[in-house]
Formats: C-alpha cells, structure tokens, sequence
C-alpha cells in the first residue's frame, strides 16, 4: 500500500505526522503518546484523546503503525503502538510537504512585512 502522495494540511491531519514522529521515536501506548504529543508543543491547544485514539484506529487499519496488546502485573491490558516501514514512508513524505509549506509561509510573511512595513 504506497501512502507517498500529495498530503493536504489541516491540524487534524498534520496529527497523523505528529503521531508518526512520536512513535518513530519511541512506541508507546495511547495514553503516553498523548501526553507525549501535548508536551512536544506541536498544537496550539492540548489533543482530544478521541481524536488521537480515532487516528491510531485508523492508521493501524492502513498499516501505518502496528499495534498489539501488553498485558502488565496489574492493571487492564493497554495496546502498544509501534511504526511500520510505511508509516516511517509517510513521514518522511510528511517532513518534505511540511518544509515546503513553511518555505511557503515564510514568503507569506516576507511580503506581508513588506506591504506592511511600507
């Protein structure tokens, strides 16, 4: 399944890179890689946890990230979330969209302070 293709940004979308970086990183279960995703500073506000749990049900469904359940010594059994080779595809197609889209802002900025300015 190829995930290279012009991606559209919209914040809720740009989480699913945001997500793909965290776990490129470190896998991580759902609740940790929220906290993990509020801390990094990446949004304006904090996440829905329904947002990111509906996200990683779905980028698991594509086989962008793998996930199986860890059972520990006490407590509930809590799913385990870990990036595929398709996922880290698409990340990198993400990190190439989002340079050019901050090039592309840049020059946003740049005529605004012009006109501005002027």
């Amino acid at each position: 399944m190829s995930h290279l293709q012009k991606i559209t940004f919209s914040s809720d979308r740009l989480i699913e890179a945001q997500l793909l970086l965290l776990l490129q990183i470190k896998s991580s279960h759902g609740y940790e890689l929220i906290q993990r995703l509020n801390d990094a500073d990446f949004t304006i506000e904090e996440v829905d946890p329904a947002t990111i749990y509906r996200h990683l049900r779905r980028m698991d469904k594509e086989e962008l990230v793998k996930s199986h359940w860890e059972t520990g010594p006490s407590g509930p059994g809590r799913r385990l979330y870990t990036v595929t080779k398709s996922g880290e595809e698409l990340l990198s197609q993400w990190t190439i969209n989002i340079k050019q889209q901050k090039e592309k802002l840049a020059n946003f900025l740049k005529t605004y302070e012009q006109y501005h300015n002027s």
